[in-house]
């Protein structure tokens, strides 16, 4: 049971000033009254309580190929090898599984990826360099027309979805999403087949790094690319994700929240069918209408 912290004799007060000099006052009798992993909470009908809170946890990831580091990412800790491979994936690094010999993790916060023999790295102005910002992947990069030219166009053309499968989608994903019903901050992507099962289903604080961790799955599954699913984000749909499903050969990406013009734009331009605002029973549908059946069943 939480300790609430209430107005002396139980007497409403709405006087915000007598209230921060109250917990002025707690603070100075103990300078750690807001202990670590709580907080003091204002709920809805004024009251004021104190209580443990969880939060999402950031930190560094170094990413290195053999004993050069590629990019240092924030991310939220846990397969980490997932997300180094489909960093490198949506690089356009490596494109197979046989590429990479073995991927190993450390307590210091770094992944160490072994390409196999005979693999080289061409590292040129598409790759990101530097720290990744959790909010933000493809800081970084030089020139988008450089990445456009790394991943060719969707070639397929018969793989559709029915409406109430894509409706279907958002729940699927949110039952999935641990992290999110614990601390509320925290993206998640999962890949589906056009039947609606959920394959794989990943969390992490940045869109991107969650992005990655699917396609990373896939990749050391084997299953790349993957022509025949669907790839739902929590949050908006931006160029960078378009980009990262596009590497995947994912030809259908839904986002529960807006797409940025410029993942319109490519999206448009790659064969892709970009799906925003998928908040059943609502969606927009922004390119490539025809791999979704509109018709009721």
């Amino acid at each position: 049971m939480p300790d609430k912290i209430v107005p002396l004799r139980n007497v409403q007060v709405t006087d915000l000033h007598w209230r921060q000099q109250y917990l002025k006052s707690l603070q100075m009798k103990d300078a750690h009254s807001i202990g670590p992993g709580k907080i003091i909470r204002r709920k809805r009908d004024g009251s004021l309580e104190y209580l443990g809170d969880e939060l999402t946890i950031e930190e560094p990831l170094e990413i290195r190929i053999g004993r050069k580091t590629l990019a240092t990412t924030m991310r939220t800790p846990g397969h980490d090898d997932e997300l180094a491979a489909g960093f490198l994936v949506s690089e356009a690094i490596v494109r197979e599984p046989r590429e990479i010999a073995g991927i190993s993790e450390t307590r210091d916060n770094v992944v160490i990826v072994d390409l196999a023999a005979g693999v080289k790295v061409k590292l040129n102005s598409v790759q990101r360099f530097g720290t990744i910002s959790s909010s933000c992947g493809i800081c970084g990069k030089t020139s988008i027309d450089a990445i456009r030219q790394n991943f060719a166009a969707i070639k397929s053309v018969n793989v559709r979805i029915h409406i109430d499968t894509l409706l279907s989608l958002p729940r699927k994903l949110r039952e999935a999403q641990i992290d999110f019903a614990r601390t509320g901050g925290i993206h998640a992507a999962g890949i589906f087949d056009m039947n609606g099962e959920l394959k794989i289903a990943r969390e992490d604080i940045g869109r991107h790094n969650a992005v990655d961790k699917v396609i990373g799955r896939s990749l050391l599954d084997g299953t790349l690319p993957s022509g025949r699913h669907v790839l739902l984000v929590s949050g908006r749909a931006s160029f960078e994700i378009v980009q990262k499903t596009l590497a995947a050969g994912i030809p259908i990406i839904a986002a529960v929240s807006a797409p940025s013009s410029l993942a319109v734009d490519f999206a448009r331009e790659s064969n892709q069918t970009l799906i925003g605002f998928l908040r059943p029973p609502a969606f927009n549908i922004y390119s490539h209408v025809e791999r979704v059946i509109l018709e009721a069943r």
